[in-house]
């Protein structure tokens, strides 16, 4: 029963987060001004997702990391981050995908729990390795967010038509440095993960790296976003360019990690 209205409280936080920012977007309203209501749930939400998922994990001595409860997880963190973040940047807007997105994974690992064929033993060093990758996925899907407001942005703009969306909006200069702040967070932080999963491959198996789909994806997407990175700050790639790389790198990311497993848990189970 306690799991019961946990879940569902995390769910319906979610839910009027989202509703509210997407009611004021869709008016045309700066959210900036009036975000603390939104924030309030926000930080509600995110902290009752984190109790669920810290419960899940103390009580257990294997972790489930099957596709729904690693989507809860990236949820949580992409929210909690989204979270911290608005609290002194303008990044309200990119709410409307992150609470439904959340709320969707909250029920998604309550309702449909993976076997044990996804469950692992914690370590330190694996610990050390989900959290920083957790956490570059968190940036990146921030970026990737943004990237796609960015591209909508810009797409209005040539076509002169602006709307309500894009008055709700934040200029697209600070959109682009929220992009590229984003982006480059989670390319450091995707470095580490690699680095992370090197030393945990070597305590676990005794070899660096096994070069699977899922290693070669995520090395793709390093390599993708890495040139984002040089474009930008040597080249000074920016708006429309830098957001298809940044979506194309996300996309391959997704499948280094999300792919690999739902061909692992139901494509060959």
């Amino acid at each position: 029963m306690t799991m019961l209205i946990l879940n569902l409280t995390a769910t319906l936080l979610y839910i009027s987060s989202g509703f509210i920012l997407f009611r004021q977007l869709i008016r045309g309203r700066d959210i900036a001004t009036s975000k603390t209501p939104v924030l309030i749930l926000s930080v509600a939400a995110v902290l009752v997702h984190g109790g669920i998922i810290y419960a899940g994990m103390l009580h257990h001595d294997q972790w489930d990391l099957g596709i729904t409860s690693a989507f809860s997880i990236i949820a949580f963190a992409v929210a909690g981050v989204f979270t911290g973040i608005a609290i002194w940047r303008p990044i309200e807007n990119l709410g409307v995908a992150v609470m439904p997105a959340a709320a969707i994974s909250v029920l998604g690992a309550w309702l449909w729990p993976t076997g044990t064929q996804a469950q692992v033993n914690p370590s330190a060093p694996f610990t050390l390795h989900l959290i920083v990758a957790v956490m570059a996925y968190a940036f990146l899907t921030l970026a990737v967010i943004e990237a796609l407001l960015l591209n909508l942005q810009e797409n209005r703009l040539r076509q002169r038509e602006p709307g309500r969306l894009l008055k709700a909006l934040p200029p697209i200069q600070t959109m682009e440095k929220l992009l590229f702040l984003f982006a480059g967070v989670g390319f450091i932080l995707l470095t580490l993960t690699l680095i992370s999963g090197a030393v945990y491959n070597k305590f676990l198996l005794g070899v660096s790296l096994t070069f699977n789909h899922h290693t070669v994806l995520t090395i793709i997407a390093w390599v993708i976003f890495g040139v984002l990175m040089v474009g930008h700050f040597r080249f000074g790639w920016r708006g429309r360019y830098a957001a298809h790389w940044t979506i194309g790198g996300f996309v391959v990311l997704v499948l280094a990690y999300f792919g690999t497993k739902y061909v692992a848990e139901f494509l060959l189970n």
